[in-house]
């Protein structure tokens, strides 16, 4: 056995050997996908800009200040005997300044910037631009996607074309997208990198985006929230066409043979979506293949907004009329047993209301007269695009809108009563 002082001690690298090979790593950084810096929709371009810049900024106090971490470190070490010693120094008013200056001025740059880009990037605002240099025309109507958050899966509704996907978003390129946002069941978030930022999709609630796609091609978009055991596989394949390849897609779809059932068994058309159809698809599945749907029930988004798909529940936007009204005092305890939204007392619910009684059925439609809202309808927040082409200029941007809109109705409307023929005009507050 060799004795301690005999065996050979270990290399050490020199320090410029170690630096070049953390160096060469960093190689393999020029394979991943900075999607999110250089995306297709001009929506995801300026929000990307605005991460450059949010970081340039705040580099201009992070790089000094690790140089001087460095300098500090080096020009006051042990072997440094040259280095001035003051033990009693305590206070230096153009250190002071340079320490505080800095900083508050960049806080107030990155507010400044973070203020305007988010009332100029609101994803209900429409879009006033197809890209920095192109304006949107006056005559140009924005498509429409009614997108629904299912587990585990989503729902893309074309009102205008009167189709539907299930995992597939097909968009035409340089044409303002909006779309309408909701989800089935728990909250979740629609995210397409190469198009826009995420918003969230939630039961009961409408959320907006507007977006728009400059260059064709595929991408994937995907949920951005835990939404339960199927998660990971919670994407769709998101496609954008011309013009001409968009319509020639939304033609085969309409025309395509009828194939699989109503939750898909293959990248074919599954009859129409109506509201039974529906539910059999709302049901939790994973790696659902592209279905598509040739027709759409008209009335269904609102349905699924409104948590009144079953048949007998009464809608949300019904009940919150009503509450906008005062109430139906005792004349409306039969219609609360309509309103049992959790997952476990639907099937109750269902059973109870299959089949209602004449008299019952009256009250409904006393109810239901009582709406002064169309039933599944939810108003529309979006807001008008600034009327400044510059870049997180501002200009002319709008007030907020009111969140609650009936509250800024006439209270006299509001309070009047409305003749039905089943029941006297007056409400029932005992």
């Amino acid at each position: 056995m060799r004795p301690p002082e005999s065996r050979p001690k270990p290399r050490h690298l020199p320090a410029l050997a170690k630096i070049a090979a953390a160096l060469s790593l960093t190689g393999a950084l020029s394979a991943c996908n900075a999607v999110v810096l250089h995306p297709s929709g001009d929506v995801a371009q300026q929000q990307g800009d605005l991460v450059v810049a949010s970081t340039l900024l705040m580099l201009l106090i992070i790089v000094p200040v690790m140089a001087l971490t460095a300098w500090f470190a080096w020009h006051y070490r042990a072997a440094n005997k040259n280095a001035k010693y003051d033990p009693h120094w305590d206070h230096s008013t153009q250190l002071e300044l340079l320490i505080w200056a800095a900083p508050l001025l960049i806080i107030i740059c990155l507010g400044a910037l973070t203020w305007v880009s988010t009332h100029l990037l609101d994803p209900y605002r429409t879009i006033s631009r197809i890209d920095a240099q192109t304006p949107v025309a006056e005559d140009v109507k924005p498509l429409e996607v009614e997108v629904v958050a299912l587990d585990w899966k989503w729902l893309f509704i074309y009102p205008e074309q009167g189709i539907a996907t299930v995992n597939e978003l097909v968009v035409p390129t340089g044409r303002p997208l909006q779309f309408k946002i909701t989800s089935s069941s728990v909250m979740n978030s629609f995210y397409v990198p190469e198009m826009a930022g995420q918003i969230y999709a939630m039961p009961g609630m409408e959320t907006r985006l507007h977006a728009v796609m400059n260059r064709p091609g595929d991408s994937v978009g995907f949920s951005a929230n835990y939404s339960g055991a199927g998660f990971s596989h919670m994407r769709f394949a998101t496609h954008a066409v011309a013009d001409a390849d968009f319509a020639n897609w939304v033609k085969s779809v309409q025309t395509a043979t009828p194939k699989g059932g109503t939750t898909g068994t293959d990248e074919a058309n599954a009859g129409t979506l109506d509201r039974a159809a529906y539910l059999q698809l709302e049901k939790p599945s994973e790696k659902v293949p592209v279905t598509r749907f040739a027709a759409v029930s008209p009335d269904l988004y609102n349905a699924i907004l409104n948590m009144c798909v079953q048949p007998g529940k009464m809608c949300a936007s019904e009940m919150m009329a009503i509450d906008a009204r005062g109430g139906l005092g005792k004349a409306g305890i039969r219609n609360v047993e309509m309103l049992s939204y959790d997952r476990g007392g639907r099937e109750a619910v269902v059973r109870a209301s299959a089949n209602p009684s004449a008299a019952v059925q009256r009250e409904l439609a006393w109810v239901r007269a009582l709406c002064r809202q169309n039933p599944g309808s939810a108003p529309d927040h979006s807001v008008k695009a600034p009327a400044s082409m510059q870049t997180l200029s501002g200009a002319g941007i709008s007030e907020p809108q009111e969140a609650v809109p009936f509250l800024s109705r006439d209270k006299e409307a509001l309070a009047a009563p409305v003749s039905t023929p089943a029941h006297s005009s007056q409400i029932s507050r005992n």
